[in-house]
């Protein structure tokens, strides 16, 4: 099954899960100033520049349209309820709209669930709890006993990875006096039975990494004092943390503890009912996915060859039999279930139940559902039924029962969710509605030669019959191996929801699947790591480029939008390649690649980027950190910056200095910084209509598309370049 989000568990990744672990710096950098992030000067200096990008931005005509329009999809009931397997009989989710801002933990019974409005129990509310408190908590996931009888409920204030943690019950829907309770800090908590939970936490001096994560993990027995609990592992202070994994089921209870050496690879000890730690013997770059009928279920980054075995191929499905590892504490033959082609993947949301293993394969960023069974010792392989031509993923499976649950979409079909009972095909069981008319637009994938040869793939969106070049909006990511499969328009972290402000006006939008991601499996990823890095910015200029060779739109009419490790594309692409862009929207970015190890979590990312401490790394960042290479004098593209003050991830810290810096230097710069939302979406659906409203406000306004009704959109539609 896929455990409702228990906060830090996924908080090594960047884009997508630190205090602010900031080592003195000692260079005159004159913008250095705004590194004090909750400082009164710095703060002021955020209030003039959102005042500036409000009068821009906010009083554009077509700036309150996409507004409202954005916040009626994201709280429309129709939405479907993302399902969570996490005991026998009961489907959990949690929900936000109009009326729960901040949001509704609740469950219904599985057979209620399939219906078409199903009867919610509704078990935490958030907005309630923030009122009674008076403070802004913002919900990071729960984890529950086997027996469903407690939970450990984890919440944020204004949405920071580090977080509180205290156990409630929910059927008298009250935190426990005297249960398990942990104060805020980047936390990892996890139940092994009804009255013992595996954490990880910050114990005072020297307990945490220099990446800013828990290093030491503890048994804690219900009723002993915390100061009591016992050390199962202890990570090394430069490793990049402590991770928790305990999966539960008919086959009995896997607790794990992660060493997470650098952000890809990670050594496994298997916790004992003695409460201490033996090592697994599997190798550093797998990733764990489940566990189901005593095998574990991970995929590899990279080639491994078992002991006494024939050698696995990186980017594989394997198992291995862990209970019974446990019980003989001998090597134990791993399966390989199965090995991707050149141009295909198995996608993260990998899942284990009690019958089988779901996984997505994609083959050309176009995905399937590959389910795989364990019977007399060998593993049986079958494609599922589903629709082709988008993207496929495993929401949640049964740890109980032979329940899964399965989503199709594509950049132009809404989601539709299946129901699996384990035997025949999936059924459907819900859809959202089109968000948009679709009819009008075509989607398809383009290639594009990289500076280097390679062939990097693109889809691109637009009106179909559109005669010669239109705006056009151009997105990707890069990095960390995360891909970007076609979706329809609902992950905040991209994109959301164009067809009002910007399909219907007449623009485009493309979709790079650059090197960095997982589009193709791990080499994909790894050939632009570190000293290749530059892969990644050229395969992305490429995708410009090509758009321009082949008409579709104009260096006036493109612009560029990323977020996260986004931030270090597209402010690199802006330095680099400034005569083929008009506009880059950089939200809460990595940007000053030179010292971004020394605040947030940046040095968990020295096996993506390497380490400017070293000199040989320094040297081939040097070649690319935009902040160093942006320069008074030089034409670049109107950009606009959008970060969190309560990011303590990436932090704001870059997206203020890069602003502050190009502002000096007289370039065209609006910077916006909100309040709260951590390094994420926007907590409130309201903070996520209110920066992507700002987005497109700015692509259009710089982009040359109309703001206003459909006239406009038509003129802007066949307007020459400007």
């Amino acid at each position: 099954m896929r455990l409702l989000p228990l906060a830090a568990l996924s908080a090594f990744a960047l884009g997508l899960a630190g205090a602010f672990a900031a080592a003195p710096v000692k260079d005159n950098d004159p913008y250095l100033w705004l590194v004090d992030i909750h400082g009164a000067k710095a703060l002021s200096w955020v209030k003039t520049q959102n005042a500036k990008s409000d009068t821009v931005l906010k009083n554009d005509p077509g700036y309150r349209r996409d507004y409202e329009t954005l916040l009626a999809i994201l709280n429309s009931n129709d939405r479907i309820p993302e399902p969570q397997i996490v005991d026998h009989q009961w489907v959990f989710n949690f929900w936000q709209d109009a009326n729960h801002v901040r949001g509704l933990w609740r469950r219904t019974p599985t057979a209620e669930y399939a219906t078409a409005a199903p009867h919610w129990q509704t078990l935490f509310d958030v907005d309630k709890y923030d009122r009674e408190t008076g403070k802004n908590w913002v919900w990071q996931g729960t984890d529950c006993t086997p027996s469903f009888n407690r939970c450990l409920i984890a919440l944020s204030p204004g949405g920071t990875d580090a977080h509180v943690v205290r156990e409630f019950d929910p059927r008298t829907g009250q935190f426990i006096e005297g249960g398990f309770s942990l104060p805020e800090a980047k936390s990892q908590a996890r139940y092994v039975d009804n009255n013992t939970i595996l954490f990880a936490t910050d114990f005072g001096p020297d307990s945490i990494t220099t990446s800013s994560y828990p290093r030491i993990a503890k048994m804690w027995h219900r009723g002993e004092p915390v100061d009591r609990a016992k050390v199962v592992y202890e990570a090394k202070a430069d490793d990049v943390g402590a991770n928790l994994l305990v999966f539960r089921g008919p086959y009995g209870v896997v607790p794990l503890v992660q060493r997470q050496v650098t952000f890809f690879t990670a050594d496994y000890f298997l916790v004992t009912a003695d409460d201490t730690a033996k090592q697994l013997p599997i190798p550093r770059g797998a990733q764990m996915k489940g566990v189901t009928q005593g095998q574990l279920v991970f995929t590899l980054r990279d080639a491994w060859t078992p002991a006494g075995g024939k050698a696995i191929a990186k980017g594989s499905l394997v198992a291995f039999p862990v209970l019974a590892f446990a019980q003989t504490r001998k090597m134990q033959p791993a399966a390989l279930l199965y090995t991707p082609g050149p141009r295909s993947m198995i996608e993260a949301s990998v899942s284990a139940g009690r019958d089988a293993v779901y996984a997505p394969i994609y083959e050309n960023v176009i995905g399937s559902i590959h389910e795989f069974r364990f019977a007399n010792d060998k593993w049986t392989e079958t494609m599922l039924p589903l629709p082709k031509q988008g993207s496929t993923q495993v929401v949640s499976t049964n740890d109980w029962g032979p329940d899964a649950y399965f989503t199709y979409q594509s950049f132009t079909q809404p989601p539709t969710l299946y129901h699996y009972a384990g035997t025949g095909a999936p059924k459907a069981i819900k859809s959202e509605p089109s968000r948009f008319d679709a009819s009008n637009l075509s989607v398809t994938q383009n290639w594009a030669t990289s500076r280097d040869g390679t062939q990097v793939p693109y889809f691109l969106i637009r009106p179909k019959d559109t005669k010669g070049p239109i705006p056009t909006i151009l997105y990707s990511y890069g990095g960390f191996e995360l891909s970007l499969n076609p979706w329809y328009w609902n992950d905040g972290h991209r994109p959301i929801y164009p067809g009002e402000p910007w399909f219907s006006k007449g623009g485009a939008i493309a979709v790079a699947n650059i090197r960095g991601g997982g589009e193709f499996g791990p080499a994909w990823h790894q050939t632009a790591l570190k000293e290749h890095r530059q892969r990644a910015f050229d395969d992305f200029a490429a995708v410009a480029m090509d758009l321009e060779q082949r008409k579709f739109s104009t260096p006036k009419q493109l612009g560029i939008v990323g977020a996260s490790n986004g931030g270090v594309l597209t402010t690199v692409t802006m330095t680099q390649h400034p005569e083929l862009l008009n506009a880059v929207v950089c939200q809460r970015p990595l940007v000053d690649m030179m010292r971004y190890t020394r605040f947030g979590a940046g040095q968990s990312w020295v096996e993506e980027y390497g380490d400017p401490a070293n000199a040989p790394d320094r040297a081939w960042i040097a070649k690319y950190s935009a902040y160093q290479k942006v320069k008074a004098g030089e034409k670049y593209p109107s950009i606009l910056f959008i970060t969190e003050t309560t990011d303590d991830r990436v932090t704001p810290i870059w997206a203020r200095m890069m602003a502050a810096k190009m502002e000096a230097q007289k370039h065209d710069v609006l910077f916006y910084e909100t309040a709260e939302g951590g390094h994420g979406g926007g907590v409130t659906h309201e903070a996520e209509a209110e920066y992507w409203a700002m987005s497109y406000t700015f692509f259009r306004q710089k982009l040359g598309l109309g703001s206003g009704d459909s006239t406009a959109a038509g003129s802007a539609h066949s307007a020459a370049p400007r």
